[in-house]
């Protein structure tokens, strides 16, 4: 098997997840600048057989995308472009960073819990969890 990887998006940084081997355990990878998606990319796939893009899918409470929802779906087409050997589907993310930040109040120290970067990370850790728990 290969593994899933899960992409929490934003317009600066983006957070990223993905599973072991067996797809059984989820671990936080990185949070890296938007411009460097790419690149670190190919990097990681040079080195690791991934099967699955999930990309977080934002929407509001009543069900509507966000504005963010264009550019996922660009970066959508850019990953299928690159890697077109690997699916790359869409999960809800609905709550997620909300989520993120309240198990890092809990979970971290202060000095660690003002790590902006941490929150896209454990968004995108999330993310892959709902996603394995629902496919």
């Amino acid at each position: 098997m290969a593994r899933i990887l899960a992409i929490d998006y934003g317009t600066v940084k983006i957070g990223l997840a993905a599973t072991d081997p067996l797809q059984i355990i989820v671990s936080g990878m990185d949070t890296i600048p938007n411009a460097e998606l790419i690149p670190f990319l190919k990097n990681y796939l040079a080195k690791e057989a991934v099967e699955k893009i999930v990309l977080g899918y934002p929407t509001h409470a009543d069900g509507q995308p966000t504005m963010l929802v264009p550019k996922i779906e660009k970066l959508a087409l850019q990953l299928t472009k690159h890697f077109s050997n690997i699916e790359v589907v869409f999960h809800d993310e609905s709550l997620t960073s909300k989520h993120a930040r309240e198990i890092i109040l809990v979970t971290h120290k202060k000095k660690k819990r003002r790590d902006k970067k941490l929150v896209d990370k454990v968004s995108a850790i999330l993310i892959l969890q709902d996603y394995l728990k629902h496919y």
